[in-house]
């Protein structure tokens, strides 16, 4: 862990003008307020060909150069709209390129964009994601609906949801690296016998 820490916020969407996207930075905004560097990966600007585990890697695009950066990461935002009903493919073909050794113990906050009702299932579905891959995400995410009257003009319209996303990068910061304490508090304990 750096002695600041580092947050990383990735966004799941290719659209140009993507709600997504401004979630996330404002997200990263919250945690550089709270003391983190942090750096957003807009996954326009990254080749990741589709996942293929059989691939070189000089094949695999950037995929390996964003797993390190994942890696170097202390705690990230991962962003994504909602595309049927789920994560959107950018960012899942992100975090395909990913291994456990790479997202093990970091803290991540999770949100999700939907033109629609609450993405109830595409917040459950990338948890799902993220602790198979052994991250620890927030027990609380943010879901923003209705995506057409939450953003204006390049910013968040509906300021408590801005409130929620906020808290959001604020609170990675606050529980970075929670996971290795708890494994340090539980490795105490075994050797104190309590």
């Amino acid at each position: 862990m750096h002695d600041t820490p580092h947050v990383i916020g990735v966004s799941g969407s290719l659209r140009d003008d993507s709600g997504t996207r401004i979630a996330v930075q404002r997200a990263l905004d919250a945690a550089a307020g709270a003391g983190a560097t942090v750096e957003h990966i807009d996954l326009r600007e990254w080749d990741l060909p589709l996942f293929d585990p059989d691939a070189s890697a000089a094949d695999s695009g950037d995929g390996p150069e964003l797993a390190a950066r994942v890696c170097e990461a202390d705690a990230l935002i991962l962003g994504t709209p909602v595309y049927h009903g789920t994560i959107a493919s950018p960012l899942k073909t992100a975090l395909d390129y990913c291994g456990i050794d790479d997202v093990e113990g970091t803290t991540i906050g999770i949100l999700a964009v939907a033109g629609g009702g609450f993405p109830t299932p595409t917040l459950q579905h990338l948890r799902a994601s993220v602790l198979e891959l052994k991250g620890w995400p927030l027990p609380q995410d943010v879901a923003i609906p209705d995506s057409w009257a939450a953003f204006d003009d390049g910013s968040i319209a509906d300021e408590d949801i801005g409130e929620r996303v906020e808290e959001l990068g604020s609170n990675v910061v606050a529980y970075t690296g929670v996971a290795n304490r708890r494994e340090e508090t539980d490795q105490s304990e075994l050797a104190t016998g309590d």
